[in-house]
Order: C-alpha cells, then sequence, then structure tokens
C-alpha cells in the first residue's frame, strides 16, 4: 500500500458544500485552489531556482498535480504574509528569498559551473545538504547565514506550502479547518464520523467504498 493509499477514495473537496465547511472555509480554499501558476514576486530566473529547490525539498506523487509550493510561497510575499517574528540575524522575508535564492545559484555556479536549476538532483541535494549545515560560502550570502535561511525559510515555508493544499490533506486524512464542525472525538484512535478511516493492506476496497461518503 503507498503513502497516496492510507486513505482511499477520500477527496477533502467533498466537504465543500456539505455542514464541514461554512463559507469562509469555502472562499479560503477557493483562493489556494485557483492561486497564480506564474512569478509576481520572483523574477523568473528566481522563480526556476525556488521550483527546483521545492522540488528536492518536496518530492510530490506522480498520480496528480503537483503542489504549486512556489506559488504559494510567491503569492505570500507578493502579499507581505510573514509568520510573526523574524531571527535578528536575518533580513526581511523577502529580502532573505532574493539574496538566498541568489546565493544558490552562485554557488552552484563556482562549484559546478552549471546553474542550479540544470544541475542533477543529487548535486541539487548536495548544495541544500550543505546549506544545512552552514558550511556553504560564497560572497553571494553576504552576511546571511544559509543555516539559518535554510532552517528559517527553504523548509518551514516550502512544507507549509505543500500541507496547506487540499491534495495533502487527502494524504494524511484531515478534514480541512475546523469551521463550523469542528473535531469532537479527540482521543487516541478515534475519529469523528466525518474524518475518513485509514486502510490497513486488504482493506483497501471496503474502505474505498465508505470514504467516498465522507462529507
Amino acid at each position: 500500500m503507498t503513502e497516496s493509499e492510507r486513505y482511499p477514495g477520500y477527496d477533502v473537496l467533498q466537504k465543500r458544500h456539505s455542514p464541514s465547511w461554512n463559507e469562509p472555509t469555502r472562499r479560503v480554499i477557493n483562493a489556494r485552489m485557483s492561486i497564480a501558476r506564474e512569478p509576481r514576486f520572483f523574477t523568473s530566473e528566481e522563480w526556476l531556482t525556488l521550483s527546483a529547490i521545492c522540488d528536492r525539498v518536496m518530492p510530490q506523487p506522480s498520480n496528480r498535480p503537483p503542489v504549486p509550493l512556489a506559488a504559494y510561497i510567491d503569492d505570500a510575499l507578493l502579499s507581505d504574509r510573514k509568520p510573526g517574528y523574524r531571527n535578528s540575524a536575518l533580513p526581511p522575508q523577502g529580502e532573505a528569498w532574493r539574496l538566498g535564492l541568489a546565493a544558490f545559484e552562485a554557488e552552484a555556479q563556482d562549484i559546478y559551473r552549471k546553474g542550479f536549476t540544470v544541475l542533477h538532483g543529487a548535486d541539487q541535494d548536495a548544495l541544500l545538504r550543505r546549506a544545512e549545515a552552514g558550511t556553504l560560502a560564497s560572497p553571494a550570502w553576504r552576511s546571511m547565514s544559509s543555516k539559518l535561511f535554510f532552517s528559517q525559510h527553504v523548509m518551514p515555508e516550502i512544507i507549509a506550502a505543500y500541507y496547506a493544499h487540499p491534495s495533502s490533506w487527502n494524504e494524511i486524512g484531515f478534514g480541512g479547518p475546523a469551521s463550523p464542525r469542528g473535531y469532537v472525538r479527540m482521543g487516541s484512535a478515534a475519529r469523528d464520523p466525518w474524518e475518513p478511516i485509514e486502510a490497513t493492506p486488504g482493506q483497501e476496497a471496503e474502505v474505498r467504498e465508505k470514504n467516498r461518503n465522507v462529507r
């Protein structure tokens, strides 16, 4: 059983017009589903580098359209949505992203004599691991720590973008925002009737039919 089959037959968007979601929730989800798939904050070059980094940090299943990770980050920066805090050793969020993406490109050119986007996946991963460890030292980083950029922007913002999308909710059996219905059975292994059933091997067909009716 693959990861995407943990909740066979489940589609959280079936809740769109059910008592599980109210109109504010529908507006939020509709906006996420219709987000622009082209750069509006980033340049086209920055967008390509960001997209390549997103692909390495969060590989996605091939059996569905990918979550538009770069688009979510681009939209957040364009709309000036911030997490509410900032490490004083880092520049403002948008500036940090521009600086970090340019630095990854510079590191790729310095080490491999190629742009980041055309490197083999293993080489892209190697640069990302060195950023995580804080061992990248191109002058392009200026005073910004590659380790801080990786830990406080790259990882959390890409992962948050992924799990903001309904496709990812289907993978983990999440029912979306708890408004207005909420969640009642909070104990271990307990589930509300409007939550999907997780399948075990051999149960897929039975569970799929039940999950199709989850609202």
